[in-house]
């Protein structure tokens, strides 16, 4: 649909040769990524679902809490988290470059009862979209956080079955029931998985270390069956932790009082 078509009046607009990042600063959402002629992440043209679009951030929760609730805190948190539901403010911005924030206010204190600063680095590079998750605790006590990205990859559904995989040996798209029985499931992420998408290209999704560290554990991949609309898309999610991890001190990250924790993301993607 017309209404869908990169860019839209809502987009901001990052470049580098021939590669351009589509954001939107309102819902902290990254809502392109095409190199050259290859659109790697889907846009719901069909439904104009927003929330079937690019690669948000799940800040500062992924997926869902048992019966919604954060235990440390007893309060509610919604799937995904707050983060794609607020505004964030632009604080830098150039031709290739942005970077957003998100300050905790008097809507995120009674969901997440910390002082923080949530900062969102976005860069367009040669084939490249890099992207830098700063997470600073500005309170007095320690801040648990389970941050993950959910990019949506474009993928036709009669190709799903040919896509490969290195890195996740567990993930077989073959022998996988796309239309029918699509995967919902969690895999150990090795910090770097590369995709072989037909009539795309080659995408690598991973990890760069901060201070020899790596922070996002999962991989969750998960699609929609064909009965469902805007389903040519095949999500695989680098996630600190699987479903309410948040919930899970082990699993988490636990940001200690008045200091930060970066997480580097990195697509790089070649068209065939």
């Amino acid at each position: 649909m017309t209404f869908t078509q990169f860019p839209m009046q809502r987009e901001i607009v990052l470049t580098a040769g021939n590669t351009k990042v589509g954001v939107m600063p309102e819902i902290s959402l990254v809502s392109h990524f095409q190199v050259g002629d290859w659109p790697v992440l889907y846009r719901a043209s069909e439904t104009g679902n927003i929330k079937r679009w690019g690669m948000p951030l799940m800040i500062p929760n992924f997926s869902r809490l048992k019966q919604g609730i954060f235990l440390e805190k007893n309060t509610s948190l919604p799937a995904h988290g707050f983060g794609r539901n607020l505004p964030w403010t632009v604080t830098q911005q150039d031709d290739s470059s942005i970077t957003i924030e998100l300050t905790s206010n008097e809507q995120t204190r009674p969901q997440y009862p910390y002082e923080f600063v949530f900062t969102a680095h976005i860069v367009a590079g040669e084939g490249t979209l890099n992207y830098t998750l700063t997470m600073e605790n500005r309170g007095d006590e320690t801040m648990p956080i389970a941050p993950g990205f959910h990019p949506y990859f474009t993928v036709a559904q009669q190709v799903k079955t040919q896509i490969t995989v290195e890195g996740l040996p567990e993930v077989d798209p073959q022998t996988i029931q796309w239309a029918t029985q699509p995967p919902n499931d969690p895999y150990p992420f090795p910090h770097s998985v590369t995709l072989n998408i037909p009539q795309g290209g080659v995408l690598t999704i991973a990890e760069q270390p901060v201070n020899g560290t790596y922070a996002l554990a999962t991989m969750q991949v998960w699609s929609e069956p064909s009965t469902a609309p805007d389903h040519d898309f095949v999500c695989f999610e680098p996630v600190v932790t699987s479903e309410d991890g948040l919930n899970r001190p082990a699993d988490r990250l636990n940001i200690p009082a008045h200091s930060s924790q970066q997480i580097i993301l990195q697509l790089t993607a070649q068209p065939e």
